[in-house]
């Protein structure tokens, strides 16, 4: 027994919402048996940044349908009901054990075999557990990871069991960031543990870590640096305490692990090739077997900012668009397509702060604005990553407005050069907007040469689909603390 399509997209997290919105849109309605999307969840892709933002909020929370792709895009929400109208098969609930890629086929747990074309691989990645670091006790009833909506329920349901009580954070990086400001708006007490230096090791410098670490223990939240938990107890299927290496014992009612996160790629080992530890993809997404694309998490394609260097990103903003790119090669492998352009991005909203960051953080860091705490003032700070060739090769931007953001955006895409370190970190923000750098005229920064300041930034957004959706959007970006970045639409 099975199926045959021409094409399938496995996986049905963020890239599988948008590379079906990419196919119709290019195509036209699906022909019966062209095209589906396989996925192991139960419910239609979505846009997972909401599980680590409004979904946890303690009162008025994000759920579905307002959180369907593709609405981070400021685009269309793709309910069921859009895939059906649209004639794409949607196989949920469903697992896939193995992959032929040589026969072109799919085996699902159901003993089904789904054969394809075209295959465009959106598996994502997984968290990493404990047990993978030679701990143990995922499986307790109140150790929570969060990577789907499944892993976001049991979150909000074990913050609703313990007001008041005590969270261990596991991780300084992403989720647990993220994670730890949701547990506070839900009044629970914060322990975040990590053996680093300071947190989001991969990407702040320590001046910028030491801004958010103030930042949070301000609201109540106490860092664990430098040590790691090395044991949990466990009483009647409960975490009582978390053991740190150095022989602490902390009180714990719920802990929350965000270790890092691991491309699922086991389905492909041994028949496509593997580059850190990714599928390798070409220019046009496409992997060493010509049939099967690789988008989003899973995928290491080539970096045209940083000479063709191969990289894997895990983030939403490269799951859209190389889902985008890949259906754009794939539906016509000659056609205008090329190879793909894109600016590394990745951007956060914790409490009152908002901050994004593009291109690539290797070189000297240059620190502008006014990077110490104050609970009284609207921070606005951030730093270029400068190249040896004296070039912008990364920025950082805390608290900007859609104009600066956009600047700074085109200065590191651009590679814009500039004069000195010393120089460059008196100007700041104003150095993009100097000489016409900015891609186009625009208003000059607010209160940031060399100091803080600025207001927050307002965002706008267009409707395309209609009052229903217009009302899930306006409520998403409430949800998103009022000000989601993620739908605006972005041209750089």
């Amino acid at each position: 027994m099975g199926r045959a399509f021409t094409y399938v997209i496995l996986g049905g997290g963020v890239a599988a919402g948008y590379a079906a919105l990419e196919f119709v849109r290019r195509r036209g309605d699906a022909a019966p048996g062209e095209l589906c999307i396989i996925s192991e969840e139960a419910v239609a892709p979505y846009e997972r940044p909401a599980l680590s933002k409004g979904y946890l909020l303690p009162e008025g929370g994000a759920r579905l349908p307002a959180f369907y792709t593709c609405v981070g895009a400021n685009d269309q929400l793709l309910t069921p009901d859009w895939y059906k109208e649209h004639g794409v098969e949607l196989i949920l609930g469903t697992k896939i054990i193995s992959a032929d890629v040589r026969r072109k086929t799919l085996l699902a747990s159901t003993g089904e075999t789904i054969s394809y074309k075209t295959l465009i691989v959106a598996t994502g990645a997984r968290a990493l557990k404990l047990e993978e670091f030679g701990g143990s006790g995922s499986d307790a009833e109140n150790v929570c990871y969060l990577r789907n909506i499944e892993d976001a329920d049991k979150l909000v349901f074990r913050m609703r069991s313990c007001p008041g009580g005590n969270a261990i954070v596991i991780g300084g990086g992403y989720i647990g960031m993220e994670c730890a400001a949701a547990l506070v708006a839900n009044k629970i007490k914060v322990t975040i543990v990590f053996p680093g230096k300071h947190c989001m090791g991969r990407l702040f410098t320590p001046k910028i870590a030491e801004f958010y670490e103030n930042y949070y223990t301000s609201k109540g939240v106490t860092f664990i640096k430098g040590t790691a938990v090395s044991s949990l107890e466990i009483s009647s299927g409960k975490v009582t305490t978390a053991i740190l290496r150095d022989g602490r014992r902390l009180p714990a009612d719920m802990v929350v692990v965000g270790i890092g996160a691991r491309a699922n790629t086991a389905l492909f080992e041994g028949q496509l090739v593997m580059e850190k530890g990714g599928i390798k993809v070409n220019g046009q997404m496409q992997t060493s077997n010509a049939s099967v694309y690789a988008v989003g998490d899973v995928a290491t394609f080539p970096v045209t900012l940083f000479g063709g260097d191969a990289r894997r990103f895990e983030h939403v903003d490269c799951a859209r668009r190389t889902a985008r790119h890949a259906v754009a090669a794939a539906l016509d492998p000659s056609g205008p397509a090329g190879d793909i352009d894109y600016l590394p991005f990745f951007y956060s909203r914790v409490f009152a702060l908002s901050w994004r960051f593009y291109g690539d953080n290797a070189g000297e860091a240059v620190h502008f604005g006014d990077l110490g705490f104050s609970a009284s003032s609207t921070p606005k700070f951030g730093a270029f990553w400068v190249s040896a060739a004296g070039r912008i090769a990364g920025a950082f931007l805390e608290g900007g407005s859609p104009e600066e953001y956009e600047a700074v955006a085109h200065a590191v895409r651009s590679g814009a050069a500039f004069p000195d370190v010393t120089q460059l970190a008196r100007e700041g923000l104003a150095f993009v907007f100097r000489d016409g750098r900015s891609p186009a005229a625009r208003p000059r920064p607010r209160g940031l040469s060399g100091g803080g300041g600025g207001a927050k930034p307002s965002y706008a957004w267009h409707a395309t689909v209609g009052v229903a959706a217009a009302v899930f959007i306006a409520a998403l970006a409430y949800w998103y603390d009022q000000k989601a970045p993620c739908l605006v639409k972005r041209s750089f």
